[in-house]
Order: C-alpha cells, then structure tokens, then sequence
C-alpha cells in the first residue's frame, strides 16, 4: 500500500524503517514488498529512540527544509486485519483510523494542510519519564548482550525495559 501511495503523492519521499535487532528478520518482508523507496533496518533501534516511536507502523511528517510538522502517530496505509481476527483484548481496543491518516497524507501534500506549528509539535512531542530513559537502557543493554551471545542475560534486560514501559512495544516484539 505505501508503494502505491508514494507513486500517486510523488513528488512525497517514503522511508521506511524496520526496528529489528535482527536484519535477517526483516529483509525476507521487505523483499517481498519490492519497494521503489528506500527501506532501512535500525538494528540498534536508533530512530525510535529518537523520536519516541513505541510502535509499528509509525509516520513522522518531515517537510522539504528537515522540519518535523507532526510528531510520531500511528501511520497504518489501511484497516489491519489483526484488529478483527485477535483474541488479545488490548489489540482489539486499538484504535486505527488509517483512511483518515492516508487522506490527511494525501492533503498535506497537495494542499500543505495539516501541517503543525513548531510550536504544537513541540507541544504534542513529549520528554520520556525516567522510567522510559531507564527502559531505552536497559533495552540496548539487552541488544548488545544478545548480539554477544549471552541471552539469558539479554532476556532479563529485555524484561526489564519492558516492565519499565510498558506501552513500548517495540520492546516487546524484540524481547
């Protein structure tokens, strides 16, 4: 669906990001996407550190001067069929309204329409806690005992980013 969006918004740039520790995860699904834009690993998790990213798929607005003018939000291209078919309560409670994000895209473009301030997207961007700094450490140092081999060591950092925020499910999925 990105594909196909990038070819109607041209001239709108598309990055894609995935955030897996490990790239031989990732690659098989960007292989089949075939995408025409560029579709990046982060196995260091280096942009949802910078930008607050909890989740997948995530859309950061940057205009053609480098000016983020809207902050991280759910960025989904369509309904996902998981938010029917799960049995986990706290999925089906998810809300997507990924038409309305896709037609904002759309008019942004066009129009320049839903663009944000400097200084709303400050406002809407947000300082992690000290527990969420606390858990982006304890995040890397698992990443880093993991790639070196020792997972059980790995797993109890993982745990405890995850227990430290909760709502990172960035986290999760590479735990």
């Amino acid at each position: 669906m990105w594909q196909t969006l990038l070819e109607e918004l041209r001239p709108l740039e598309i990055v894609t990001v995935a955030l897996d520790s490990d790239p031989a995860l990732a690659r098989p699904w960007i292989e089949k996407a075939k995408p025409d834009h560029p579709s990046l690993i982060d196995e260091r998790h280096v942009v949802d550190r910078m930008f607050g990213i909890v989740n997948v798929p995530t859309g950061v607005w940057i205009d053609e001067r480098g000016m983020i003018v809207r902050p991280p939000e759910t960025a989904y291209p369509r309904r996902p069929a998981f938010l029917d078919d799960s049995k986990v309560p706290e999925v089906r409670q998810l809300r997507i309204e990924a038409e309305k994000y896709v037609n904002a895209l759309r008019e942004w473009v066009a129009t320049g329409r839903h663009a944000l301030s400097a200084d709303e997207v400050v406002r809407r961007s947000r300082i992690r806690s000290v527990e969420e700094e606390a858990a982006a450490t304890h995040f890397e140092r698992g990443l880093e005992l993991h790639r070196s081999g020792n997972r059980d060591a790995a797993l109890e950092q993982f745990r405890e980013a995850v227990r430290l925020h909760p709502a990172n499910w960035t986290y999760r999925r590479q735990a």
